[in-house]
């Protein structure tokens, strides 16, 4: 869900306290050479609340893994305002675009098992998506890639209030793939991130399984994961965030009128909350859940497949994933990762991806030269330096 832009919010108070940051909710998890450790290092804990309290970001959730273990998890700020409840490690966001790699690995382990052809047209599986006359038909494989030339609708009113049953969903998803499921330009050109991609492939993993795409995906990737706090629909128990939007009250009539009914909540100071919602088209943007479940998903793309003895990509596909082999603006892309086409020459090398939107805004990043990973997950909505938080992270723990 992306949400438009207000001007300078006529509240300015802060949306982190000073003394906000870790607290007695540290997970204490194991690490190489020290098996005690609980917390962030004095300098990235300082480093991330500051960037908090300049960026207005409520609350985030950190998690630090190699491919051994989780080297720390932990949460600064607040999961709500009006309650003030402390973000945690286990407090759960919205995933958003985020989910397009468990998409990607859902659909390269269907390749693995020869049940689907990636080099394949797509309307192989989803007839409706076919090139325009004299061009070549979109592959499978230029869907991953952000290639195929589908064209990226603003997901405004992606979104339904969470207590909406799922199969409301499927006369939205399937208006939004008549519209916008066939290609704007010619496939195989420069990557363009496409939302809409994503959902022709989760309809590819459908028709390939005969199975709900979200069933699928749990049974192929989040169980074998043990990603057991992650899904598509919000657990009644879970430690959730509340999104918000920081914008002046002069906006709040806006949002109201933009989203659909039921989304927009109460006003904290500048802060505008949301209630409770999940995204529509679950393949592109529709997991929710807790920083250490990211963390289990980059140790699986960081073990090149492999995850507490369960196979659930081959080696090289993990590989080919993070691979960067179409560049683009603003993003050369893998087989589901990316990298800032800005970033081509940074060292140490990484890929990441964003899940941003209404509410939320997070970013997981591997190093695979240094077999780390990292996620920032958060319950703002602009933008704030993720890239200086990972630095400062990726130093602390190599």
């Amino acid at each position: 869900m992306t949400i438009p832009a207000g001007s300078r919010p006529d509240d300015e108070a802060p949306a982190v306290p000073a003394d906000a940051g870790t607290g007695p909710d540290d997970v204490r998890v194991p690490a190489p050479g020290d098996p005690q450790r609980s917390r962030l290092p004095a300098g990235a804990h300082a480093a991330l609340t500051e960037l908090m309290a300049r960026h207005h970001v409520p609350g985030m959730s950190v998690a630090v893994t190699d491919a051994d273990g989780l080297l720390c998890a932990t949460g600064l700020g607040f999961r709500d305002l009006a309650e003030a409840l402390r973000a945690t490690s286990t407090t759960s966001y919205q995933w958003f675009s985020m989910s397009k790699i468990v998409t990607a690995t859902a659909v390269l382990r269907l390749a693995d098992e020869g049940r689907l052809d990636l080099d394949s047209p797509v309307s192989t599986y989803v007839p409706g998506c076919v090139g325009r006359q004299g061009t070549p038909p979109p592959r499978v494989r230029q869907l991953l890639s952000h290639t195929a030339g589908l064209g990226n609708p603003l997901p405004i009113r992606w979104v339904r209030p969470a207590e909406r049953v799922r199969s409301d969903d499927r006369p939205t998803v399937r208006r939004l793939l008549e519209r916008h499921g066939a290609p704007r330009r010619t496939p195989g050109g420069p990557a363009r991130y496409s939302n809409v991609g994503y959902l022709v492939l989760a309809e590819v993993v459908e028709q390939v399984t005969g199975e709900p795409f979200a069933a699928h995906v749990g049974k192929a990737v989040l169980e074998p994961a043990g990603m057991r706090d992650t899904g598509f629909d919000l657990s009644p128990s879970a430690e959730a965030a509340t999104g918000y939007v920081r914008a002046p009250r002069a906006m709040t009539p806006v949002y109201r009128a933009v989203l659909p009914a039921g989304i927009v909540g109460a006003r904290r100071g500048e802060q505008l909350s949301l209630r409770p919602f999940r995204a529509i088209g679950a393949g592109y943007g529709g997991l929710m859940g807790p920083a250490p479940d990211v963390a289990r998903l980059l140790r699986l793309h960081l073990r090149d497949g492999e995850m507490d003895g369960a196979r659930v990509l081959q080696a090289q596909t993990a590989q080919a994933m993070r691979r960067i082999s179409s560049p683009g603006r603003p993003f050369d892309v893998g087989l589901g990762w990316f990298r800032p086409a800005a970033d081509r020459d940074t060292r140490p090398a990484f890929v990441e991806h964003w899940g941003t939107g209404g509410g939320f805004r997070n970013v997981m990043r591997l190093y695979p030269e240094l077999g780390l990973g990292i996620v920032l997950m958060t319950n703002g909505t602009r933008p704030f330096d993720h890239d200086a938080a990972m630095r400062t992270l990726q130093r602390a723990f190599r």
